[in-house]
């Protein structure tokens, strides 16, 4: 295979990542769609657009924040297209989680908002990822220089930890697993999207030691700093798990 993977028409060409990132969107959206029209949602219309009106502006804002600050010794050349053209999914969720957030404080919802999320978003995501992994170097999802068997070379002749592969199994296994978990208990409200959070930043912060990512002093990243901020944020996942699971279902 030869990166980036791109469909040819005429004497141009679409990036697959484009076509991939875009499809994330479209088929996410009607998974979730489907799944509201066939599962109990105490949240109104309307109250539903709002929430998604405060995810999409926190997830926009705290995707490019972070993609700035991942290389501080870049930020010398800050600019709005600087900012644009940097992003990260971590700072997308984390942000995205405090739109949301804020914007139930303000309307007044107490109820979990993001269970019916989760599915969509780990379909979107194995989407996305695809196309990472399609884009070769131009993405920047790669690992650091590997000897595995299963070690790829992205295009410059160095086989990598295929990194953004990593991710779709990963996403896979939580995809399995949460299903599997709920064909024999009854997840408290709320506990799909802790379980999916949590589980993605502390993979991320494994993650990010075998990638070409900056890393400070102490041996941490920006990246890895902020899944530490959100892993503390849900540190209630890892010490007591039995309040994610309805005794009384």
């Amino acid at each position: 295979m030869h990166f980036p993977v791109n469909i040819p028409i005429g004497s141009h060409s679409i990036p697959i990542h484009f076509i991939c990132e875009t499809l994330s969107y479209f088929i996410g959206y009607r998974y979730y769609a489907w799944l509201r029209r066939h599962t109990p949602d105490p949240i109104s219309n309307e109250n539903r657009l709002l929430i998604f009106i405060g995810a999409a502006a926190g997830a926009f804002i705290g995707s490019h924040v972070v993609g700035v600050l991942e290389n501080p010794t870049l930020l010398r050349q800050f600019s709005v297209v600087y900012f644009m053209g940097n992003k990260t999914i971590v700072g997308g969720m984390l942000g995205g989680l405090i739109g949301v957030e804020l914007t139930k404080k303000q309307i007044g919802v107490t109820v979990s908002s993001g269970d019916l999320m989760v599915y969509p978003l780990i379909l979107a995501m194995v989407i996305g990822r695809t196309g990472c992994f399609l884009a070769g170097l131009e993405d920047g999802t790669y690992g650091v220089a590997s000897n595995l068997p299963w070690a790829i070379n992205f295009g410059d002749g160095i086989r990598r930890h295929p990194t953004n592969l990593y991710e779709i199994l990963f996403w896979l296994l939580l995809w399995l697993a949460l299903w599997l978990t709920e064909q024999k208990v009854k997840l408290t409200n709320g506990s799909r999207f802790k379980i999916f959070m949590a589980g993605y930043l502390l993979f991320r912060f494994f993650i990010e030691f075998i990638k070409p990512d900056y890393f400070f002093n102490f041996g941490l990243g920006v990246i890895q700093l902020v899944c530490l901020a959100g892993i503390l944020y849900y540190y209630k996942v890892f010490i007591r798990p039995v309040t994610l699971i309805d005794n009384h279902a």
